[in-house]
């Protein structure tokens, strides 16, 4: 029986190492100027990039897992975070976690408290490559806290989700979802309400 604990212990010991390896994220933060609270952990590299006069600025224990296997159910690629204009504010609540998610904002994007990011899932406020006339401008993303969104799932520009609201997987997030509410599909829609 002992035995067939040591493949756990030893996994649960290379995790702690990893976690610890991922301090070397605060350096990438503040090379670019990010602005991290304490005890925040990162499994693997995760990527910081803030354009001049903009802000990023994360809570506190929050969690960026960007190793492969750092979240069992598949982590495609690694963390990202950046701004891309000098206007564009990101803003990341307490508690927060994320698994090979991308947030990339323009405008701005304010995540809340206790958001729970499924493996490879994609927050943006714009259509991206700005300089195509068949782009629009981006437009203000607000995920409200406890919000769960669920593994590949992408939520667009000018979408707010309420809080507490639970995202299905591989759901695509163009219009704004309420509180309390189970919402999935492309496009993503209500389906179900949660007890309040």
């Amino acid at each position: 029986m002992k035995f067939r604990n040591l493949s756990h212990t030893t996994d649960t010991i290379f995790r702690r190492i990893h976690f610890l390896f991922g301090k070397r994220n605060l350096l990438s933060a503040w090379w670019w100027g990010v602005k991290i609270g304490s005890n925040t952990r990162f499994d693997g590299k995760c990527y910081f990039k803030r354009y001049p006069k903009s802000s990023i600025t994360i809570g506190d224990n929050c969690e960026f897992l960007s190793r492969p296997n750092s979240n069992l159910i598949g982590v495609d690629r690694p963390c990202m975070v950046s701004t891309l204009t000098e206007v564009a504010q990101l803003e990341i609540g307490d508690n927060a976690g994320f698994s090979g998610t991308v947030i990339g904002a323009f405008s701005s994007i304010k995540i809340g408290k206790n958001v729970r990011c499924g493996a490879n899932t994609l927050i943006t406020d714009s259509d991206w490559h700005p300089g195509d006339t068949r782009v629009g401008e981006a437009k203000p993303v607000i995920i409200g806290d406890n919000v769960w969104l669920g593994i590949n799932v992408v939520v667009l520009k000018g979408v707010e989700i309420g809080e507490n609201t639970v995202i299905g997987a591989n759901s695509l997030v163009t219009k704004s979802i309420p509180a309390n509410v189970v919402a999935a599909g492309s496009p993503c829609k209500e389906i179900a309400k949660l007890p309040v």
